[in-house]
């Protein structure tokens, strides 16, 4: 590791209490998609003391914002996000379930650290930049809802990626690993119904069910089921059922409909196919739909070659290193799930690739994936949908994975919060933010690397990006 580099990633070092006590301010926030509003100032302030020039509300959307450095190409953007979900509340730190606040919300994602090693990563950057006086620009970009808003596909379609030359990121999970693979794109709709009340005994016949048209509607997709790809998903949720009085006819009814698939321009057809069952369910019911766009997001394309990159500065760095108390702690959260399986990419798509991280578990001995796991580069499928995809549609794209709960933690759960609150997650936060700001170095000082990632990235979107947000469309919130 050249000199130049050590020097970067020290401020990155430097600064850790900085980059922990953001990570826990929003952890403390947990504000929901869209309505990170103390979150995203909490980055905008410290990035302007930092010494970036910060845009707030980017493309429209009031809690996205982009902090740049420098001066010239290449451009190198990171992607920072912050989103909480709700009903997870939990006390950090501890092996059993307390909320924080009765029915508030928590970090199950670990967004908290995934914006804060974001931010680790552009501090790297900016010094490095800074220090040597090269060429070279970073832009972070803090992206809010990511579990409910898609805001990087709104960008992807007001084309912000494709000014970049690559963009970096990472997420917390139970392993440490250079992410590879597709996802399933998706897209968000609700629909309303609207009927007419009457009463359901003296005069069932004046009345129009807008609770009918939402079953009918369920039972047309139902059907539909058989009639699509294996891997397409659709799932969806009654969100308001009229009403709690049977002997009313519901005058209003509505549905959140959730459609994926494995390719982006397959999820828009498949969309179409929805909408038509749900002008049958109001035609079938003499009641009147609207229906309302929340969010779309596109299926991840890979970069091999930018994975590459990523995985040799991981190889150099390593990975964090826990003391007795922390693996201690790690261990007695395992005990409440079931914490069996072996972790990553790799070992779910390679039989070798298994035996190896099975080996270095059992070497390991504690349920922290203390190890980085093999570098996997053929076709690989995740069932989950992300809105990064929509980026790596338009730049050339990668991400790692740095442990930040023990094996086997389940998403979206109470323990992923209370771990988000340890100087474990504080550890995967900063250890991923030197990771990627050792990478991009290599992109700034090795250009013909970049040249490599843009030809992959050209043969792999050939076909041109499918853009599942109407042209017309605003990051919502389902009501």
């Amino acid at each position: 590791m050249t000199t130049q580099k050590q020097s970067a990633l020290q401020t990155i070092e430097e600064k850790k209490s900085l980059i922990a006590g953001i990570a826990d301010k929003v952890w403390e926030f947990a504000e929901l998609s869209l309505q990170e509003f103390k979150s995203a100032e909490t980055y905008c302030e410290a990035l302007e003391k930092e010494g970036f020039d910060v845009e707030r509300g980017t493309c429209n959307i009031e809690t996205a914002f982009a902090a740049s450095y420098g001066h010239g190409r290449p451009y190198i953007g990171i992607l920072a996000e912050y989103d909480a979900l709700s009903g997870l509340s939990q006390e950090g730190g501890l092996i059993e379930r307390k909320e924080k606040n009765a029915g508030g919300n928590g970090h199950g994602c670990g967004h908290n650290l995934l914006g804060a090693g974001a931010f680790a990563a552009a501090l790297g950057i900016k010094a490095y930049l800074e220090q040597n006086d090269v060429s070279g620009t970073v832009i972070l970009y803090g992206c809010p809802g990511e579990e409910g808003g898609a805001a990087k596909a709104f960008m992807a379609r007001d084309g912000l990626w494709k000014k970049l030359d690559a963009a970096l990121t990472w997420h917390p999970e139970d392993v440490n690993e250079v992410a590879t693979g597709s996802s399933n794109s998706c897209i968000q709709t609700q629909y309303k119904f609207t009927g007419i009340a009457s009463h359901a005994a003296g005069a069932p016949e004046k009345g129009r069910s807008a609770l009918d048209a939402v079953e009918l509607m369920n039972i047309g997709v139902q059907f539909l089921r058989e009639h699509m790809s294996d891997k397409a998903r659709i799932h969806y949720a009654i969100t308001d059922a009229g009403g709690c009085s049977p002997n009313v006819v519901q005058p209003r009814a509505s549905v959140l409909y959730m459609v994926r698939s494995n390719h982006v321009a397959e999820a828009v057809e498949l969309q179409k196919r929805v909408d038509k069952i749900a002008e049958g369910a109001a035609l079938m019911t003499e009641t009147t739909y609207e229906k309302k766009f929340i969010d779309g997001l596109a299926d991840t394309v890979s970069n091999f070659a930018l994975e590459r990159v990523l995985y040799r500065n991981f190889e150099e760095l390593g990975v964090p290193e826990y003391t007795e108390e922390e693996n201690a702690y790690a261990d007695a959260l395992a005990e409440t799930y079931d914490s069996s399986g072996v972790p990553g990419v790799a070992a779910e798509n390679d039989e070798n690739a298994k035996e190896q991280v099975e080996k270095m578990q059992k070497e390991y001995g504690h349920a922290m994936n203390g190890f980085l796991t093999p570098l996997y580069q053929k076709d690989a499928f995740k069932a989950g949908s992300t809105d990064v995809g929509d980026v790596s549609w338009l730049t050339p794209t990668a991400q790692i994975h740095v442990a930040a709960w023990p094996n086997g933690c389940p998403g979206h759960s109470w323990q992923n919060v209370s771990c988000d609150r340890t100087e474990i997650g504080h550890k995967a936060a900063i250890h991923a933010g030197k990771v990627i700001a050792a990478a991009a170095i290599d992109l700034i000082e090795d250009t013909s690397l970049l040249d490599e990632a843009r030809a992959e990235f050209e043969k792999r979107t050939k076909d041109g990006f499918v853009c599942p947000i109407p042209a017309d469309a605003v990051p919502v919130i389902p009501d």
